[in-house]
C-alpha cells in the first residue's frame, strides 16, 4: 500500500473519531437525547444518516459477487431482504410509527396492545427479537470488515502464542475497526451517529463517483462492449437461470447452477411474496425504526424515508458497477483459469480489485468510503439495539425511577455488551452469505406474521403477537443451527434434507408456524380492551379490519382509512423507481446507453407520478405542535 493511501485512511479514521466525539456531549442529557436526539434532528440528516446506515461493506461485497456473476438481473436479489422494504415505509408505514411518539419499536407495541400481562409480553418479545438481530447483524459485519481487511492491508495482524494462533489476520483487523467505531458511538448516541454518517456518506458518495470515473478513463467502450456478454445486460428473465458464460469463462455457468437460484421465476416469485408481508409488517425494531421515531414530526419521518431511497441507491451502483467492470477484465481471467470458481470466491472480488487494479489516491479514498460504510452501518445497530436492553427492559422492568445520567451509563455498558456477543458470534460464522440467508430468510421470517398482523386485524392480540413472535423465532434459530452443522448429518434423512433447502425457500414454513402461533395465542386469550384500539386505530390510522372499533364508537364516527389501494399503486410505482435508481448507474458504468436512457426515463416517469400521488399527499400532513 503506498503512503498516500495509508495517510488517507489514517486522516479519515482521525476525523471520524474526533467529529464523533466532539459532537458528543449532547447526548448526555437523557436517554431521549441518547437514542433519538432529542428529536431535533432535520430529515434530511437522518435520511443522509439512514441511506449510510444501510451502504454496509459485506452488503456491498456480496453485491458486487452477483452482479460479477449474474449481470444486471442480480439486482432482484436483494429483494430476499427484501430491499424495497424501503418503498413501503415511505409511502404509509413511516407516518403510522412516527404518530405514537415513543422512543423504541418495542414501547411503541405498547400503544398497539396496552400495558397489562399480554401487552407487556408482546413488549417483551419485541425487546428480545431487536437484540437479537443487532448481535446478528454485528457478527455480519464483522465477519465481512475481517475478509475485507485482510486482503487490502498487506501486513499479517494475526496473534499467535506458542504456535497457537490466538487470533487470525482477518479477527484482528476486525476487531480494530469495531474497537474504533464503538468508541465515538458509545460516547455520543444518535448525534454522534448521525453527525459521522453524515460525514461517511460524503466520503461514499466521492468513492464511488472516483471509482466509476477511473473506468471511463481505463476502459474504452469497444473494451467493454466485447468483455461482457449481451445477456449480462437484459434484465429480464424466464422460469430457469440458464447461464450466459462462453468460452474461457464457461466455468461460471457450472456456479451459477450450484449456487441455487437456478429457478429463477420460482425464486423471484418467493421472493416477492415473501417481501409483501415483511415489508407491510413494518421495519424491524433497529436503525431504521430509531430514525423513524428521531423525525421532529410525521411530515419530516415521510420525507426523511422517502430521502433515504433516493440518495442510496445511485452512488452505491456506481461503485459497485464501478468494481464489477474492473473485475471482470481482470480478476474473471484469474479465477477462470484456475477453475473450481465458488461462492466464497465472489466475497472477495471486491478487495481483489481495490488491492491490485486501482490507481493510488483513489485507493485510498475507496478504502475510507468503505470503512466508512462498515462504521456508519455498525455505529447504527449499536445505538439501536442497546434502546431496547436500557428503555425497554432495564428501566421499565429493573429501575424505573432513576437520574438521566445513570440510564445514560446504563445505555454504554448495554452497548459494550451488545458488540461483545456480536464479536463472539462473528468468529463462529463461517461466511457472510450464511449470516445474510439467516437474518432475511430466517430471523425475519419469524418477524413477519405477527407484525403483518398488528397493523391490519382488530382483534389481534398481546399474545398472540408473544406466541407468533416466538414461534418464528424459534422455527428460525433450528434452521440456522441446521444449516450451520449439515456436515455432521447422516445424508438421506429429514434433517439433512431439511438443511439442503435454501433459507428463501423455507419462508412459507416459517410464516405457517408463527401464523399458527399468532392465531392459537389470539383466540385462546381475550381480546385487547376497547380503549387502547381505539386510542391506536384513530392514532395510526392503519387501514385494515377495523370495523368493530368503529362499530363500537359509533356514535363518534371515526373516519375509515380507505388508501389501501393508493398505498399499494405507489408501492407498485415506488419498487419500479426504486430499481430504476439501481439500474441506472450500472447501465451506464458498462457503457449500455441505449438502457441508460431508457432507465432514465423509467426514473423521471415515476418521480413526476409519486411527486403527485405521494408527495402532494405528504405536504398536506397534520403536525401537532408538541411534534415541532
Amino acid at each position: 500500500m503506498h503512503i498516500v493511501d495509508v495517510v488517507i485512511i489514517v486522516l479519515y479514521i482521525i476525523l471520524t473519531l474526533g467529529v464523533g466525539v466532539w459532537v458528543s456531549k449532547k447526548a448526555s442529557k437523557g436517554l431521549d437525547s441518547y437514542f433519538l436526539g432529542g428529536k431535533t434532528i432535520k430529515w434530511y440528516y437522518l435520511g443522509l444518516s439512514n441511506g449510510s446506515g444501510m451502504f454496509d461493506v459485506s452488503g456491498t461485497a456480496w453485491m458486487v459477487g452477483i452482479l460479477f456473476l449474474y449481470g444486471v438481473k442480480s439486482f432482484m436479489f436483494m429483494w430476499m431482504w427484501p430491499v424495497f422494504n424501503q418503498v413501503f415505509v415511505m409511502m404509509f408505514l413511516a407516518v403510522w410509527i412516527r404518530r405514537s411518539k415513543v422512543m423504541t419499536g418495542s414501547e411503541w407495541i405498547l400503544t398497539r396492545f396496552g400495558d397489562d400481562k399480554a401487552g407487556r409480553a408482546s413488549h417483551l418479545i419485541v425487546a428480545i427479537f431487536a437484540v437479537v438481530a443487532s448481535i446478528g447483524f454485528i457478527a455480519y459485519f464483522f465477519e465481512g470488515a475481517g475478509k475485507f481487511m485482510t486482503v487490502i492491508l498487506p501486513w499479517d495482524a494475526s496473534l499467535s502464542i506458542a504456535e497457537t494462533t490466538l487470533l487470525t489476520s482477518e479477527q484482528s483487523y476486525a476487531l480494530l475497526i469495531v474497537f474504533f467505531t464503538t468508541i465515538y458511538t458509545i460516547k455520543g448516541g444518535m448525534f454522534s451517529v448521525v453527525t459521522t454518517e453524515v460525514l461517511q456518506y460524503l466520503i461514499m458518495v466521492l468513492a464511488g463517483v472516483l471509482v466509476a470515473g477511473y473506468t471511463f478513463y481505463a476502459f474504452t467502450d469497444v473494451e467493454v462492449n466485447q468483455l461482457i456478454p449481451e445477456e449480462w445486460k437484459n434484465v429480464f428473465f424466464g422460469k430457469e437461470l440458464n447461464g450466459f458464460w462462453s468460452g474461457d469463462y464457461e466455468e461460471f455457468n457450472r456456479l451459477i447452477d450450484t449456487q441455487g437460484y437456478k429457478m429463477f421465476g420460482a425464486f423471484i416469485g418467493m421472493t416477492l411474496f415473501k417481501g409483501f408481508f415483511s415489508s407491510v409488517a413494518g421495519p424491524t425494531p433497529g436503525y431504521d425504526m430509531q430514525r423513524i421515531l428521531s423525525t421532529r414530526n410525521v411530515k419530516d419521518a415521510a420525507y426523511m424515508s422517502g430521502f433515504t431511497n433516493l440518495v442510496l441507491f445511485i452512488p452505491r451502483y456506481l461503485l459497485i458497477g464501478g468494481i464489477v467492470l474492473i473485475g471482470l477484465a481482470f480478476i474473471a481471467p484469474q479465477m477462470a483459469e484456475a477453475g473450481g470458481v465458488t461462492g466464497n470466491d465472489l466475497e472477495i472480488i471486491l478487495p481483489k480489485v481495490i488491492n491490485n487494479h486501482v490507481p493510488v489516491g483513489i485507493k485510498g479514498l475507496l478504502l475510507a468510503g468503505l470503512l466508512a460504510a462498515f462504521m456508519s452501518t455498525f455505529s447504527a445497530f449499536v445505538n439501536a439495539g442497546p434502546a431496547y436492553i436500557v428503555n425497554d427492559i432495564y428501566k421499565k422492568y429493573f429501575k424505573p425511577v432513576a437520574s438521566d445520567r445513570h440510564y445514560v451509563k446504563a445505555s454504554h455498558i448495554a452497548s459494550f455488551g451488545v458488540v461483545t456477543l456480536g464479536v463472539i458470534m462473528g468468529f463462529f460464522a463461517d461466511s457472510i452469505n450464511s449470516i445474510t440467508l439467516w437474518i432475511t430468510s430466517a430471523l425475519y421470517g419469524g418477524y413477519v406474521a405477527a407484525n403483518f398482523l398488528k397493523w391490519v386485524w382488530w382483534r389481534f392480540n398481546g399474545w398472540g403477537y408473544f406466541w407468533g413472535m416466538l414461534a418464528g423465532l424459534i422455527i428460525a434459530t433450528l434452521q440456522f443451527f441446521l444449516d450451520q452443522n449439515k456436515a455432521n448429518l447422516e445424508a438421506g434423512t429429514l434433517l439433512h434434507d431439511l438443511s439442503e433447502i435454501p433459507a428463501i425457500y423455507l419462508f412459507p414454513i416459517i410464516l405457517v408456524f408463527s401464523l399458527l402461533g399468532s392465531l392459537l395465542g389470539t383466540f385462546l386469550t381475550k381480546p385487547t380492551d376497547m380503549a387502547t384500539l381505539k386510542s391506536f386505530y384513530t392514532n395510526v390510522h392503519p387501514w385494515g379490519w377495523w370495523k368493530p372499533v368503529r362499530d363500537y364508537y359509533s356514535e363518534e364516527r371515526i373516519e375509515k382509512n380507505n388508501e389501501f389501494w393508493l398505498d399499494m399503486f405507489n408501492c407498485i410505482i415506488g419498487i419500479v423507481w426504486q430499481s430504476s435508481m439501481i439500474l441506472l448507474p450500472i447501465f451506464l458504468v458498462v457503457r449500455d446507453y441505449s438502457k441508460t436512457w431508457t432507465t432514465l426515463a423509467v426514473f423521471l416517469l415515476t418521480s413526476l407520478i409519486l411527486k403527485f400521488t405521494w408527495l402532494d399527499r405528504v405536504k398536506k400532513l397534520e403536525t401537532s405542535a408538541d411534534d415541532i
